[in-house]
């Protein structure tokens, strides 16, 4: 394996596609290899990312909200405790280690977490490139491009420098890491008005500066994202109501305790991997309440004290529409008609709303769009699922030595973590110790 590069005709041993904590973990991982092997030993890597500089959910970067894992859980403590890339080192460098530790708490600032990755972002700059928009993956044999036994790809991405022409990549394998994509309710129209959570700031920043009156934001979700924007806008705007709706009774607490907290374990991945399909799904159902469709506890505790001091002094502006649906959106240009329905009685009410928020989630990205032609060659099992190893990678056809390694969207394989932080660090330890042992089987068989 020769040094990382971009010159025309070099195969990289990995590119990665996204450059989110999943393949930025693994590009130190990488990096940490190669400091320690010989020069052609060491792994050839690229990144690739579409946006302009290092970015994860800026949207939601509210400055007083808390990560909701461990800082232990970085990009590289549970897998090598020792790394000058951990989150510890960064506080040093930053001359706040101490000042942290006085806070006594195991979670960051989801502000001071991004600056982190931005901080080992760039000491792995030289392994990223920037402002490329991947627009195919295809499968190709190295030997003439047509035939054979597929052992490379050719991921082609726009030229940032020229719109109109493409720069090609080839590499032995790849690194599917390109994070979720926003959920939303069927035929939803997003507008200046009408936005997904993941925008919730830099909309928010334009309403205010643009002078005009908010007089009332409705915010979609029972989760922790949708528990978030309802405190922001609250605090953002105080002339405005804050109307929040739901289908719950109630916003339903986080599940952070000792014994659940062990499905984002890394053994547990072991376990849910070798588990027959019906206790896969079982372990899932029952666990679904330490991430999804809820709020941690002192959020939901915060939000209900400020209702009630409301209450209390008779100008309610904090509003909980529980059991309940938007039925219909309408847009005037100046303001929205959002009608909400009460799901017992199906009676509805008409709330006139400056903005709405759909804090509804987000979904994995669609394997097979992701990968085009590249799709083709992924074994499925009998649910039309893609299999994955335990090494997080695509099973193919034998005679295919080309990689896929998937960052995400293996819920269905490895369990819970597949899309959260928790396993991030061993993940990419994984997939970088697959790369190495496969690049060495087969130098050894070449020897």
């Amino acid at each position: 394996m020769n040094a990382p590069s971009s010159d025309p005709g070099t195969i990289h041993d990995v590119l990665g596609i996204g450059f989110g904590p999943s393949n930025l973990a693994l590009a130190i991982a990488i990096e940490e290899h190669n400091a320690t092997v010989l020069p052609e030993e060491q792994v050839n890597a690229l990144f690739l990312e579409r946006q302009p500089r290092f970015g994860w959910h800026r949207g939601m970067l509210i400055d007083d909200a808390t990560m909701q894992v461990s800082f232990l859980k970085d990009l590289v403590t549970m897998r090598n405790p020792t790394s000058d890339f951990s989150f510890l080192c960064y506080l040093r460098e930053q001359g706040r280690l101490v000042d942290f530790l006085n806070q006594k708490t195991l979670f960051p600032l989801r502000v001071e977490f991004h600056d982190y990755f931005e901080w080992a972002a760039a000491r792995v700059g030289h392994l990223a490139a920037y402002s490329q928009e991947v627009l195919s993956i295809t499968p190709v044999s190295s030997e003439d491009g047509t035939g054979g036994a597929i052992d490379c790809f050719d991921v082609v991405c726009r030229d940032p420098q020229d719109p109109d022409r493409t720069v090609t990549r080839r590499a032995r394998n790849i690194s599917v890491a390109v994070g979720l994509q926003p959920h939303l309710p069927p035929d939803t129209e997003l507008s200046d008005r009408v936005v997904h959570n993941s925008q919730l700031l830099p909309r928010v920043a334009e309403l205010a500066g643009s002078g005009a009156p908010v007089r009332r934001a409705v915010v979609l979700g029972a989760g922790q994202s949708a528990a978030e924007a309802v405190d922001y806008l609250h605090r953002s705007f105080p002339d405005a109501e804050v109307c929040a709706v739901f289908a719950k009774y109630g916003y339903t607490p986080a599940d952070d305790s000792p014994f659940a907290n062990r499905i984002f374990d890394p053994e547990a991945v072991d376990v849910y991997f070798d588990a027959p399909s019906e206790v896969k799904q079982s372990l899932f159902d029952y666990h679904r309440s330490t991430n999804y469709s809820v709020v941690d506890m002192d959020l939901i505790e915060a939000l209900y004290a400020t209702a009630y001091r409301e209450k209390v002094q008779g100008r309610e502006r904090l509003r909980f529409l529980n059991v309940s649906r938007i039925r219909e959106v309408k847009d005037s240009g100046d303001r929205l008609d959002v009608a909400v329905e009460f799901l017992p009685t199906g009676e509805l009410q008409d709330l006139t709303a400056d903005l709405l928020v759909h804090a509804t989630g987000y979904r994995p990205r669609d394997i097979g769009t992701l990968l085009g032609e590249s799709a083709k060659i992924c074994l499925r099992d009998d649910g039309d699922e893609v299999r994955v190893g335990r090494d997080h990678r695509v099973e193919v056809a034998p005679e295919v030595t080309a990689g896929i390694y998937l960052q995400g969207g293996t819920e269905h394989t490895h369990g819970l973590t597949s899309t959260l932080l928790s396993t991030t660090a061993v993940r990419a330890g994984e997939i970088r110790d697959s790369l190495v042992a496969r690049h060495s089987l087969k130098l050894s068989s070449v020897g």
